[in-house]
């Protein structure tokens, strides 16, 4: 599996807030005029201070999920793998903020199952899934291989999460299947975020699609570089505060 497969089902960034006691405010400059439309000001994004300790996640977890990101984009000579790049730190700061409480979800139900194009349906939140599902996957691979996940060959590692997605591996107390792809949407949102979340670590995965971050305009390429290939470095939301 290459960076390329994982990351080309969608470019999705996730920027919710965490903590406050974790993070710290990414104030952007302030700009005087215009009509005065706006009188709500949106609260500023928040970036991770402290990317060395977990906030949700467990040693234990935090490997695993470790070893699955890596299965799912590894480090080739694209660039770097899904921990290297920090997509752990992303989604164990996702976890215990709004995201993993699913805060703007509706949970209280009924639970009714839904059709393929409406997605999951549980009301268990992301950071439950999480907890459960990771638990359930060492469970399985230990009767499978009698061996935890992150032990197994690379081959054996591909193969069950092949299973998973395909929904031939089952959990249960989550649906295999819909783990595998909330992994999958996670890892390539850490990959593709802004850093300031703690994931894209140098910029990596924005240099690999060419995505320019944090850009004003392009006025200045416009005019200087018409009709040529435009080589950006991306720009974090870190530096512009």
């Amino acid at each position: 599996m290459r960076r390329r497969d994982a990351l080309k089902g969608g470019l999705v960034l996730l920027a919710t807030s965490t903590l406050a006691s974790i993070y710290k405010p990414a104030y952007s400059k302030t700009l005087v005029g215009g009509s005065g439309a706006w009188k709500a000001q949106p609260p500023p994004p928040l970036s991770v201070v402290d990317s060395s300790r977990l906030v949700y996640l467990t040693q234990d977890e935090a490997k695993l999920v470790g070893t699955v990101f890596d299965v799912l984009i590894p480090p080739d000579e694209l660039g770097m793998g899904a921990t290297e790049a920090g997509c752990v730190t992303f989604l164990d700061h996702q976890l215990a903020g709004p995201f993993g409480s699913a805060a703007k979800d509706y949970k209280l139900g009924p639970v009714v199952e839904g059709t393929p194009q409406q997605g999951p349906q549980s009301i268990a939140t992301p950071a439950e899934i999480y907890r459960k599902g990771l638990a359930e996957l060492n469970t399985v691979t230990q009767k499978k291989f009698d061996k935890a996940f992150p032990d197994l060959t690379e081959d054996q590692k591909v193969a069950f999460l092949e299973g998973m997605e395909a929904g031939t591996i089952q959990f249960e107390t989550v649906k295999a299947k819909d783990f595998f792809t909330l992994l999958l949407q996670n890892v390539r949102e850490g990959y593709l975020a802004d850093p300031m979340y703690g994931g894209n670590r140098d910029m990596v995965g924005w240099k690999l699609v060419g995505f320019p971050g944090a850009v004003y305009d392009y006025r200045d390429w416009i005019v200087s570089k018409r009709g040529q290939k435009i080589d950006v470095q991306p720009v974090s939301l870190l530096r512009t505060t």
